[in-house]
């Protein structure tokens, strides 16, 4: 669930107002709409017409990448099979016009499908497998694209990152589908745990430190940076480092790189499937 909690400080321009204004936020609001449009249908070079040059995009697959990196890892997953949608909910957009700085805030669900034959689950889960599957995972999340105007006047995107709220498991024919251990779903904090447990059945090395609605410590200092930035800030830092308690669990939900006890490949186990 969310909290009750309003995490953000400051009210900036984000409804109504006047005409400079809303054509401001109008236009980063296209910039969002860039990412279910333009990458979802591998319009790349329309895609990377909405970042700066200095760009950096995380993801849970892709982990931290400046935007040019992150379309080619997207070429290549896509080119391996990986398919994953975006569906817009809404957008909305906060504006500084003082320092030229504009969050977009984008409600969205990322759709992956995952299709897996008897052998590729049976090798996943090291287990047998009689039929083959294919089922989707569904993600509610936000996306935060931290916008700037440039010199020339336009709005390009610099940073995003999102907060990512709750996921679950869609089986295609509306049967059958994948049962993930609880050992591998451990790995992965509320919000994107089967997202994460299945990209990593890929073969992905999915971040685990992404800001959740849950984990109030990521999520307030994801909103505690996007006050920086609207205020002016010239350098943010949006990593995920956080404290790690004495049994090796961060206080979100998970164990961090280099803490607790895995197995498998990586230090990672691979997920038991079960149908």
């Amino acid at each position: 669930m969310t909290s009750p909690r309003d995490p953000q400080d400051k009210v900036y321009s984000h409804v109504c107002g006047s005409q400079a204004d809303m054509l401001d936020r109008f236009a980063v609001s296209e910039l969002c709409k860039g990412w279910p449009v333009y990458r979802d249908a591998s319009e790349w070079k329309n895609f990377a017409s909405i970042f700066c040059e200095d760009a950096y995009v995380w993801t849970t697959w892709s982990r931290r990448q400046p935007y040019d990196v992150f379309i080619e890892k997207s070429k290549i997953g896509k080119a391996a099979g990986d398919f994953i949608m975006h569906r817009e909910c809404g957008t909305l957009v906060d504006l500084n016009p003082a320092t030229g700085r504009a969050v977009g805030k984008m409600k969205a669900t990322i759709t992956q499908r995952f299709s897996m034959s008897a052998g590729e689950a049976g090798s996943a889960g090291g287990v047998s497998s009689f039929k083959p599957v294919e089922f989707d995972v569904d993600c509610d999340c936000r996306f935060h694209f931290f916008c700037l105007k440039d010199d020339a006047g336009e709005w390009k995107v610099k940073y995003v990152k999102l907060i990512y709220e709750k996921d679950k498991v869609v089986p295609v024919d509306g049967v059958r589908a994948p049962a993930f251990g609880k050992e591998i779903l451990d790995q992965y904090p509320e919000g994107y745990k089967y997202l994460g447990a299945a990209q990593r059945m890929l073969g992905h090395d999915v971040d685990e430190r992404l800001p959740t609605s849950r984990d109030h410590g990521l999520w307030l200092d994801l909103y505690d940076k996007m006050g920086q930035w609207l205020d002016g800030r010239l350098n943010i830092d949006l990593s995920s480092a956080t404290a790690v308690k004495k049994n090796g669990a961060r206080s979100g939900h998970h164990l961090v790189e280099g803490h607790g006890s895995n197995n498998g490949s990586n230090g990672v186990k691979r997920p038991k499937l079960e149908y």
